[in-house]
């Protein structure tokens, strides 16, 4: 019986010290959608240089990118329409909602990468997108 009792004395100790606060995971999760804007931001920048005798192109992407904005502020307050979201939806929230903002955010990123890495040659809709391989 006493080794039993060791061994779930140890592994409530061990469970215990890989919890973690909810402030803790607020500031993860809030770390992880940044971390995914700001690679957002560097692959938006990256288009801006690669594109940058395509002015009309340029013109259209940042107004693009304004919209998309505002689908996922849109977005994220349709998933979370309430006015006082901890009351509503719990502490959890926070996590929740950057959690969200991360998904949202990485999706662009992929949408948008696509004007670096380019579509393969032949595609005949490719529009603005540079065919791969090509500078």
């Amino acid at each position: 019986m006493k080794p039993f009792l060791l061994l779930l004395a140890g592994s409530l100790v061990s469970f215990a010290s890989f919890g973690q606060s909810q402030g803790q995971l607020n500031q993860e999760a809030d770390a992880a959608y940044r971390k995914a804007d700001q690679e957002l931001n560097r692959v938006y920048q990256q288009i801006f240089k690669e594109y940058r005798t395509q002015p009309v192109f340029l013109q259209s992407l940042k107004a693009a990118q304004q919209r998309w904005v505002q689908f996922r502020d849109a977005e994220m307050k349709a998933r979370f329409p309430a006015t006082n979201s901890l009351v509503e939806y719990g502490s959890f929230f926070p996590v929740c909602y950057s959690n969200g903002m991360e998904e949202l955010t990485k999706a662009r990123t992929k949408q948008l990468r696509l004007w670096l890495t380019g579509i393969p040659e032949g595609d005949m809709c490719n529009g603005s997108v540079k065919v791969a391989g090509r500078r």
